[in-house]
């Protein structure tokens, strides 16, 4: 491997770990902080959602940093490709492909790249190279995808139910609601009965015709 190539590992790694750092620590301190976090993973129907905000916590950060050092880089990825595969599921899919419609695009992206990462290795300039942890090829590829797919599937079992939308309810129950509001604003009636038919008036003369 050359040294464009471990730089170009490295790269890679730290831009990756980078942002799953920062995605971590938004969880924890961003604007809604753990309680907010607790509250969006809560509406995606998962159970116990300060856990689960705890866990994307060190989840991120601790897969970030992992990646950035280039320690049990297999083990990282698979961090990173489960929590894209729990976000694209239940957050991003519904809404399609593209990001700027809140799609899995962007989830899907950070995922491939974690999976190429455990195949490709983390290069020389690491701490799995440094320490002689060499799983690399298709022995890393396939721990990374196999630990994130059991992690994901674990934690979907185990912590998602989700709500049952409510039914829309019939339009005939709210027609009584409409009349009534039509009724409270409009103006009173008058008890009087209704004054007699204005009388024809006679035909007009015929001269003036």
């Amino acid at each position: 491997m050359s040294d464009a190539d471990v730089a170009v590992l490295l790269l890679v790694r730290v831009v990756v770990g980078l942002i799953m750092i920062l995605h971590g620590l938004n969880h924890w301190r961003g604007g809604g902080r753990i309680e907010g976090t607790a509250r969006w993973f809560t509406g995606l129907g998962l159970r116990q959602g300060v856990l689960q905000a705890w866990a994307s916590v060190v989840t991120e950060v601790g897969a970030g940093a992992l990646l950035v050092l280039g320690l049990l880089t297999p083990l990282a990825c698979a961090a990173v490709i489960s929590v894209m595969l729990v976000a694209g599921l239940l957050a991003h899919r519904p809404n399609g492909f593209f990001v700027f419609k809140d799609g899995y695009e962007y989830v899907l992206t950070l995922a491939v790249v974690a999976l190429a990462l455990a195949v490709l290795g983390p290069g020389r300039w690491s701490v799995d190279h440094a320490a002689g942890i060499d799983v690399t090829g298709w022995n890393g590829g396939a721990i990374a995808l196999g630990v994130a797919v059991v992690a994901t599937g674990g934690l979907l079992g185990t912590f998602w139910r989700p709500e049952p939308k409510a039914d829309a309810e019939p339009e005939a129950d709210a027609e009584p609601e409409a009349d009534a509001e039509s009724e409270l604003g409009a103006e009173p009636q008058s008890p009087v009965a209704d004054p007699a038919p204005q009388p024809t008036p006679a035909p007009l003369d015929q001269e003036a015709r």
